[in-house]
């Protein structure tokens, strides 16, 4: 009994010395199993491996924004010397290709006066929007400039413009009463961009730009054969986009109407030789009036009569249907579609979730606020969609009261809102090569003079 006592001690040195021992050959183990699979599998060796940073796009430099403004007003000043003092078709076409080379393939149409216009908008609509500087000025300098010179701005600044009138080299003539039909789309086209501008919807002339993705030489496929298509179309329509879609274009129209200068067919007296008719391949040529029949007269006062009293009418027709396409309208808001969605996740009408309710339930934003943020939207689209609809039936009374009207003119003029000041016109006016014939007799005389006197 003392014996196992005295051993008990012993004993315990012993389990403990044992359990070292164990716990030792089991480091040993599994030290020695990463040897083996490093032997099996190799480990790579990342002594020279850097780890790839995530650099955002360089900002581009607001000097050549306002390098952009700056030649804007440049080209703007040069364009209305070549147009109306020069009356040089050769310099008009030269700063076209420049401006098209600059405005369009090097500044890739961006900043554009033409989508400028929903820029302006915005910040009428949306008092925390800060509208650039350069951008207001891109949207007055053509403005500012029609109200003084006309259309010189479409003639040889526009990139968009430019590329029509350089692709226009077998131009057809359009119908009249198909040109004055589709020239109601820029109007519409511009109360429509309008709206959805000043709502933060989208700025739909930019998106729908057929030319952006031209100049950029990439985008979206759709657009690319989109813009293949307007440019095709103007090698026999003469500038189709300007015409018949550009916004900006209606609003140069209006203002190219009030200008002080214009440019004129012929430099002094007009000879009737219709010449200039057939040159213009945008029907901007005003035909010289005739004394109506006494006759036709009361038809005629029937016809001012009615455009007169249906003009009200439109405009009222505007407002009531202007109303009631303000929920087709708002559905275009990514605020309309969102809630439209997560409404219709919530109700099991539809299965899984899309990005953009996913992020929207990630916020923890409630959808009742979701709900009466689109409410208020709707409200907003219920009274833009009735101006909308007022200035739609504006622009069509307008329309049917300048064609019943019949102004007194004797000579062939310039349409002061459809003429783009491109002087296509002028080489066919035989005035206008007398002109420069004798200026050219002239200068071979003074010269001749000169070098008469100064000979000994």
């Amino acid at each position: 009994m003392v014996a196992r006592e005295r051993l008990a001690p012993l004993r315990g040195r012993i389990r403990r010395a044992s359990a070292l021992l164990s716990w030792a050959a089991w480091g040993t183990a599994l030290a020695a199993v990463p040897a083996r699979a490093s032997d099996i599998i190799p480990v790579p060796d990342f002594t020279d491996y850097r780890v790839p940073i995530s650099v955002p796009p360089a900002v581009e430099h607001p000097g050549w924004e306002w390098l952009s403004v700056l030649l804007l007003a440049l080209a703007l000043c040069l364009a209305s010397y070549l147009a109306l003092a020069r009356r040089s078709r050769r310099g008009v076409y030269a700063l076209t290709v420049a401006c098209l080379l600059w405005f369009g393939f090097f500044r890739e149409g961006c900043v554009c006066p033409i989508g400028a216009i929903q820029n302006v908008a915005l910040a009428l609509g949306d008092p925390g929007y800060a509208l650039p500087a350069s951008v207001l000025l891109f949207f007055l300098l053509p403005v500012v400039f029609t109200l003084f010179f006309g259309r010189t701005f479409c003639a040889a600044v526009c990139p968009l413009g430019a590329v029509q009138e350089v692709v226009a080299v077998r131009p057809v003539q359009v119908p009249r009463w198909l040109d004055h039909g589709l020239g109601l789309i820029p109007f519409f086209y511009l109360g429509l961009a309008l709206l959805y501008a000043a709502t933060a919807t989208g700025f739909v002339v930019c998106r729908y730009d057929p030319f952006v993705a031209i100049f950029r030489l990439s985008g979206n496929f759709n657009m690319l054969v989109f813009g293949a298509a307007v440019v095709l179309i103007g090698v026999f329509v003469g500038r189709p986009y300007c015409r018949y879609l550009c916004p900006l274009g209606a609003v140069l129209a209006v203002c190219s109407r009030a200008s002080k200068w214009h440019v004129r067919i012929a430099p002094t007296e007009c000879t009737r030789c219709r010449l200039c008719e057939s040159s213009c391949p945008y029907g901007a040529i005003e035909l010289p009036t005739r004394p109506l029949p006494s006759r036709m007269r009361p038809a005629a006062r029937t016809r001012l009569a009615t455009a007169l009293g249906l003009a009200p009418l439109l405009v009222l027709a505007g407002v009531l249907v202007g109303g009631l396409l303000a929920l087709p309208l708002a559905r275009l808001h990514p605020e309309d579609r969102l809630a439209e969605r997560v409404l219709r996740e919530d109700q099991g009408l539809v299965e899984g979730t899309t990005d953009a309710s996913e992020a929207f339930r990630n916020t923890g934003r409630p959808v009742e606020e979701l709900v009466a943020d689109v409410l208020a939207i709707r409200a907003g689209f219920r009274l833009g969609g009735r101006w909308l609809g007022a200035w739609m039936g504006l622009v069509v009374g307008l329309k049917l009261i300048a064609l019943t009207v019949r102004g007194k003119r004797e000579d062939y003029l310039p349409d002061r809102g459809r003429c783009v000041s491109c002087g296509r016109c002028y080489k066919y006016c035989p005035e206008e090569q007398m002109t420069l014939g004798d200026l050219r007799e002239q200068a071979e005389w003074e010269s001749a003079e000169t070098a008469e006197v100064a000979s000994p």
